[in-house]
């Protein structure tokens, strides 16, 4: 059935919303993935924080032409959907985790990273960004190293010495 002129309207106003407030959008195709599996990514998704919308192509690369973004438009080919987040990182690695899982019936085409557009190898590289936590314990673990080393050294000498 097709859409009438106020529906896609309100479409285009959805999608004009996501892209202008969110700070990462991601491009997803969702060409082979059953209902039942749909569901548990839109289930995973929420509980992540993150929202997953099904938009029209059409419709989206009107609003993307619309803003301007920088950078290329990626090819959107399949169904599509947007996963976005206020997080920067959480929507490309959780859509990239599901892409591993999925046996690739689920992808990430391309997205939007602090507003600007990526390609599908730029927002798999972002995927591969470690999230705030883990980077926090490694950075603590950078710091501790040295400590860590010369107290090591100071008991050995004290060992040695006795």
């Amino acid at each position: 059935m097709a859409l009438t002129k106020s529906k896609k309207q309100d479409i285009f106003s959805n999608v004009e919303d996501i892209v202008t407030s969110s700070k990462s959008v991601v491009f997803v195709n969702f060409h082979k993935l059953p209902v039942s599996e749909s569901t548990k990514v839109r289930r995973e998704l929420k509980n992540n924080g993150i929202t997953y919308v099904v938009a029209k192509k059409t419709i989206t690369k009107k609003v993307l032409e619309k803003k301007g973004l920088k950078g290329t438009m990626p090819e959107l080919p399949g169904e599509l959907a947007l996963a976005y987040s206020s997080d920067l990182i959480a929507p490309a690695r959780e859509i990239y985790r599901f892409q591993k899982e999925m046996d690739k019936r689920i992808s990430i085409l391309g997205g939007i990273f602090d507003g600007v557009l990526q390609s599908k190898e730029e927002m798999i590289a972002i995927a591969a960004i470690p999230s705030q936590k883990v980077l926090y314990g490694m950075f603590v673990n950078l710091i501790n190293s040295p400590i860590q080393g010369f107290a090591v050294a100071l008991n050995a000498i004290a060992e040695k010495k006795q």
